[in-house]
């Protein structure tokens, strides 16, 4: 390769590794964006499912609400790949386990939570990672 073929190919090469840092930094959403950082939630419900995906996983749950009827909450989590190396296990959340939640709530008043830990039957706390002070 020649000293002009080199110099034309540098400038390429740095748009391209650009091009995918900022389309990845892009795609992404901020915690702050979605979820309440001054306040925080607590639910208790059965676990319907834990989905271990990247990047984020997602246990669904059932809580009663106020009036004692049954709703669906929905659990964000960073990667799967972040709670296996915090300890997190797949045997550790049956389904139909009751487990604890503490997190941030949705912006918009879904029933959505930003977790921060979850405290299983046998006492345990698995830690998210994702919360403000993390």
């Amino acid at each position: 390769m020649s000293l002009k073929t080199k110099k034309s190919f540098v400038p390429v090469l740095c748009g391209v590794i650009g091009f995918f840092i900022l389309h990845s930094a892009e795609t992404h959403h901020s915690i702050a964006a979605q979820f309440d950082m001054t306040k925080e939630i607590a639910i208790e419900g059965l676990i319907l499912e834990m989905e271990w995906r990247n990047p984020h996983a997602w246990l669904q749950i059932e809580a009663n609400n106020e009036d004692g009827q049954p709703e669906i909450w929905q659990i964000e989590f960073g990667s799967a790949n972040s709670l296996y190396r915090r300890g997190w296990r797949r045997d550790d959340l049956p389904v139909g386990a009751k487990v604890s939640v503490n997190g941030l709530p949705a912006r918009d008043g879904s029933r959505v939570v930003g977790a921060e830990d979850v405290t299983l039957p046998d006492g345990r706390t698995l830690f998210a990672g994702t919360g403000p002070e993390n």
